[in-house]
């Protein structure tokens, strides 16, 4: 408009051009599918709020003054990035690895030759470096932190590379990625606790003993692998074809899509079940409920879609439902950590 004012055409405007930096950027970012850290962090997120008010009765318990953010589920600025950190790195690390790993795969792959790799926009050389900076950040930030999580770090390592290699030689490849995330809320609890008790020492209550232990970050670990399980098989169904020509493994590829869309359904049924025992275990009150009634609904609608759409339209949503079933996840779990007694009327 200002350009017709003083007579320029709109067409002899130079655009805009994005800066070097941020370009370089969404690069680096999309080779390792860094919004993808949304899918575990939620639940690591989830975890460090209950390891804090765990903390809270544990001190209590015995004899100290904790301070009352424990309680609210707040540990602290230091251990909340040092987490949110870890999550970052660890994920980096174990996606510029799977990338490196099967880069003759993408390449041959319709569906996947226009990735980083095959299509060099990033050298292999670089892809390496990234890997090798990124294990060594996540081993740094482990070192921050209790010494349990340090001396376990390169067991999460291990896992998130093995699961790289397992298409190679197991169906059951989705149970491994499952595996590989399912110890982010384990860490997270690790994070603020520092040790693993299964009954919490001095609090009252069984049930009180049991939920502020470490029963708490397997339940949702269970949970994460029941979880990438159930989704990752509706995934794996796009390169069905490919990877049965080229001897790769999966569910897929072992039962045939439609047995294997009923594995997922399954997978994602008992998830469901365990998102209800969760919340009578740990006594949430109504946010909750709504909470895993949306998630429901989401997961509805994830297996409608990949039955009467197209899997590729299937794969437009599939980030953003399993994205926001993190999300949902974490804020009504946060929501009756922060503020039990405005939802419980009756206080805890």
């Amino acid at each position: 408009m200002f350009a017709q004012c003083w007579g320029v055409p709109e067409d002899r405007i130079p655009e805009k051009k994005p800066s070097r930096i941020w370009v370089l950027l969404l690069n680096w970012g999309g080779f390792v599918k860094f919004s993808h850290t949304l899918f575990a962090l939620p639940f690591a997120l989830a975890a460090m709020a209950l390891a804090a008010r765990a903390n809270f009765f544990q001190l209590k318990a015995a004899g100290e003054a904790p301070a009352d953010s424990l309680l609210r589920g707040w540990p602290g600025w230091r251990v909340f990035l040092l987490i949110v950190a870890a999550m970052v790195t660890a994920r980096t690390c174990a996606m510029a690895f799977n990338r490196i790993v099967d880069r003759d795969f993408d390449a041959a792959n319709p569906r996947t030759r226009k990735r980083h790799l095959p299509a060099g926009r990033i050298s292999l050389f670089s892809a390496w470096t990234l890997t090798i900076l990124s294990a060594a950040a996540f081993l740094a930030t482990c070192w921050f932190l209790p010494r349990i999580c340090f001396y376990l770090a390169p067991v999460a390592l291990f896992l998130v590379f093995f699961y790289s290699l397992t298409k190679r030689f197991s169906d059951f490849t989705h149970a491994f990625l499952g595996l590989a995330l399912a110890v982010a809320p384990v860490g997270a609890w690790l994070a603020v606790t520092g040790e693993v008790q299964f009954i919490a020492p001095g609090v009252e209550g069984f049930m009180d003993k049991i939920r502020h232990g470490f029963f708490t970050p397997l339940v949702l670990a269970l949970l994460v692998l029941l979880w990438l399980i159930g989704f990752d098989i509706i995934y794996s169904i796009q390169d069905y074809e490919f990877d049965r020509d080229h001897k790769l493994h999966s569910l897929a590829v072992r039962w045939g899509p439609t047995n294997a869309l009923q594995a997922s359904l399954l997978a994602h049924m008992l998830m469901y079940g365990v998102l209800v025992f969760f919340g009578l275990a740990c006594g949430f009150m109504l946010p909750y409920w709504i909470g895993l009634a949306i998630i429901m609904g989401c997961l509805g609608l994830e297996h409608w879609i990949v039955r009467k759409r197209s899997i590729e339209w299937a794969e437009k949503s599939f980030f953003r439902l399993n994205a926001l079933i993190g999300i949902i996840f974490l804020t009504v779990v946060i929501a009756e950590v922060a503020f039990p007694d405005f939802w419980s009327f009756r206080g805890r």
